[in-house]
């Protein structure tokens, strides 16, 4: 799954955004920065590039992809962690960053809170989440084609990657963690992909979406099915979309 998730979504769906994300640390500087839901690390190269000078700690809940993770990135320090109950010491870290994994998060005041914890005082907390899933054509896509193959389809892509997009509910998350925040803005950027079959790929073997859909049939048949439908609303060949995101921006107190 990692593998997949990083060379079929990556570059459409999160590498835009892991730019802009590194843009916005960048004149802060921190010192020593905890990146949370690291994921494949495509966060994690940029704001390697971006802050040279950071002692950069990448984690993930997932072990397997720390170890796939850090195989391919030097540079950071690497360590499994659940962002509810973070193994690290209070004051530890100047920042928290997370791209696209406040999501998952079953518990977000309390994560929030562990971020609140290890942050020294006045630290900078920045992620971002995806907007409502209308917002951006390629997940858009999916739904519908899952709709049109399925007549029971998951809802995985509406509820939990696309399911964070209230600013109020953000705010007020923050705050029961011990969050204030500074800022929540929606970004619209674009991405590519070479195909809608690739998209469909990473959607459909990268993603927890996996898992759903072995519940509703063979994979390779129910993928194949979707890849076409995907292709007949995103169109033949290179496909390129916009990204609607909330960046988000809090302190500690």
């Amino acid at each position: 799954m990692p593998e997949v998730y990083d060379r079929a979504l990556g570059p459409a769906l999160f590498a835009p955004f892991a730019a802009h994300l590194a843009g916005l640390m960048e004149p802060h500087a921190p010192r020593r920065l905890l990146e949370l839901a690291a994921g494949t690390g495509i966060a994690t190269a940029q704001l390697v590039k971006a802050l040279p000078a950071c002692a950069i700690t990448a984690t993930d809940l997932n072990p397997a992809m720390v170890a796939w993770t850090s195989e391919r990135l030097a540079g950071p320090s690497w360590a499994q962690a659940d962002a509810q109950l973070l193994q690290f010491a209070d004051g530890s870290f100047d920042a928290v960053v997370s791209q696209f994994g406040v999501m998952f998060f079953p518990d977000k005041p309390a994560a929030f809170a562990e971020s609140a914890r290890v942050l020294e005082p006045g630290g900078l907390m920045v992620f971002s989440v995806w907007d409502v899933v209308e917002g951006s054509p390629f997940p858009a896509a999916m739904v519908d084609s899952l709709n049109a193959v399925l007549a029971d389809p998951p809802t995985f892509i509406v509820r939990v990657p696309h399911g964070y997009a209230d600013p109020v509910q953000i705010a007020d998350d923050l705050r029961a963690g011990g969050l204030e925040p500074e800022s929540i803005d929606r970004v619209v950027l674009r991405g590519s992909s070479p195909s809608a079959r690739t998209l469909t790929e990473g959607f459909c073997l990268g993603t927890p979406l996996r898992f759903a859909l072995q519940e509703c049939g063979p994979l390779d048949e129910l993928t194949e099915a979707l890849a076409e439908e995907m292709t007949q609303r995103l169109g033949p060949g290179p496909v390129t979309g916009e990204l609607a995101a909330l960046v988000v921006t809090a302190r500690a107190s």
